[in-house]
């Protein structure tokens, strides 16, 4: 019991520096949850659980950027909480024994999201700039596309804020704090939705959870004052060869 505890924590503890300092935190936390004998989809949705409270205080810490862009908030906080239903409501939907085999490839798409959305987003953001004035089928495109990524935010959570900032490069934004707070708000918004539902199915396993919770808290604390000390580079680089060690090794245990 100690063991798990401490192990929990830590798991928190390093995701919540990773995720503050270069993201990818959950690659640490979920693989984590699962070590520690909760099923894969409880799994899941407790990493959600966990992670919120990050999204939360992270998008209030960006409040002032997002104030130019009052008028566009509402309708993408209403399509992140449809997504988040939807993609809940898949992941309550899949048999366990699914789902553990579908984790190996979400893995690796997130992982994939992680190496190369940098390059990604500044692509997305040539094809916007050039394209600024589409046509309304563009504009519900766009709509669809939030969803889309909303939906998979709701039923797999890592990668999360990776693929949002995609989508905001692809809307045409440019502003990288106004970026990161509308990353963050969708990602609030989709977590909470998701959340409900889970705590509704009884899925969420709320000590295990609350440990991680715990953690990246401190985690996040602490990157605060790291981060102006520990070059972003060498955190991503770990962050890498977590994700391909994790990935590769939930690839050997399924198939």
């Amino acid at each position: 019991m100690l063991f798990d505890l401490l192990f929990l924590f830590a798991a928190g503890f390093f995701g919540g520096i990773i995720n503050s300092i270069a993201g990818g935190g959950s690659f640490i936390t979920f693989p984590a949850l699962i070590f520690a004998g909760i099923p894969p989809v409880s799994a899941n949705a407790t990493n959600t659980f966990a992670s919120c409270a990050g999204y939360i205080s992270g998008t209030y810490a960006f409040r002032r950027d997002l104030i130019a862009y009052k008028a566009e908030l509402p309708r993408m906080v209403i399509i992140s909480l449809l997504g988040g239903i939807i993609g809940a409501w898949l992941l309550l939907n899949t048999p366990e024994t699914l789902f553990r085999e579908a984790i190996p490839w979400l893995l690796l798409f997130a992982t994939l999201l992680f190496i190369f959305g940098g390059q990604l987003n500044r692509s997305l953001k040539q094809l916007a700039s050039k394209h600024r004035h589409a046509s309304a089928i563009g504009g519900v495109l766009l709509l669809l596309v939030l969803l889309g990524v909303s939906i998979y935010g709701g039923f797999f959570n890592a990668g999360l804020g990776i693929i949002t900032l995609s989508y905001l490069a692809l809307a045409g934004h440019t502003n990288i704090n106004a970026m990161n707070g509308m990353k963050l708000l969708i990602s609030s918004a989709v977590s909470l939705i998701a959340i409900a539902i889970f705590i509704s199915d009884g899925l969420i396993a709320w000590y295990e959870g609350t440990i991680v919770l715990v953690g990246t808290l401190a985690g996040g604390y602490v990157a605060a004052h790291l981060s102006r000390q520990l070059p972003q580079t060498y955190v991503r680089n770990f962050v890498i060869v977590a994700s391909v060690l994790t990935t590769l090794y939930f690839f050997y245990d399924t198939y």
